[in-house]
């Protein structure tokens, strides 16, 4: 797999995997992240994955960009001989679409030459790839979503998005973790929270695993909303095999 090395400032480093958006990309990424976590390099104190790259940052106490950096060629060598990440998780949102939850699900629907029917069940007939956390803490950059349903933004963005809130803006679809301005079509609502302060895991999703959103009534949303304020309510998971790998050296 060929690298490109940049560094940023005088304690960042970023891996460049290629400029496609793909899934083998993110596998690739995920991959190299899971052995800097088996494998830690003293110095390195964080890294972050997103669609292309994965950023490192490092001590420059204790790390040079150059002496890093032929740490991470050596690791890259590794990799050559395994293959994809082995399992990830797939969440389960279940979410009420349309009616207030949803008002832009008629828009969307009306774009796309479908009825709201169609939307709900192209939307949720599929797992989505999260690549990456941003840009406020919970939200998920998902990728995957079926170009039948691709809607572009709203030409005036709302002011504010209530929390839970599932929307679409060109060919992406996301979750609103926090009450916020936004431009997407809402098309949707969870009970869900995808980030929850008080929690011992405050962000529920992670990158480089799958997210399902799952049609609901009103009725089993108000009871889902009802059985978390009582914290009886735990997100299903399921395991979704996407390859595997083995140990090189």
């Amino acid at each position: 797999m060929k690298l490109d090395y940049h560094p940023l400032g005088d304690t960042g480093i970023q891996l460049v995997f290629g400029t496609e958006i793909t899934e083998e990309t993110n596998q690739k990424i995920r991959m190299f992240a899971d052995y800097l976590t088996n494998h830690p390099i003293d110095g390195v104190v964080e890294w972050v994955p997103a669609y292309t790259t994965l950023t490192i940052y490092y001590l420059p106490r204790k790390l040079s960009f150059v002496s890093l950096r032929k740490k991470l060629e050596e690791v890259n060598e590794k990799q050559q001989g395994r293959e994809a990440a082995s399992a990830s998780l797939v969440y389960i949102i279940p979410t009420y679409y349309g009616d207030d939850a949803g008002s832009d699900l008629s828009f969307v629907a009306e774009h796309n030459g479908l009825n709201e029917e169609d939307v709900i069940d192209i939307h949720s007939g599929k797992d989505y790839l999260i690549y990456m956390m941003g840009f406020v803490p919970g939200f998920p950059y998902l990728g995957g979503m079926p170009e039948k349903i691709a809607t572009p933004r709203r030409e005036n963005p709302r002011a504010e998005i209530a929390p839970g809130s599932v929307g679409i803006a060109g060919a992406q679809t996301g979750v609103y973790p926090l009450e916020s301005p936004g431009g997407w079509q809402i098309i949707g609502r969870t009970p869900v929270k995808l980030y929850d302060p008080e929690s011992e895991s405050p962000i529920l999703l992670e990158s480089g695993h799958y997210l399902r959103f799952v049609s609901i009534s009103k009725e089993e949303y108000e009871e889902i909303e009802e059985a978390i304020k009582r914290g009886e309510y735990v997100v299903e998971t399921e395991e979704k095999k996407v390859g595997s790998y083995h140990e090189v050296g």
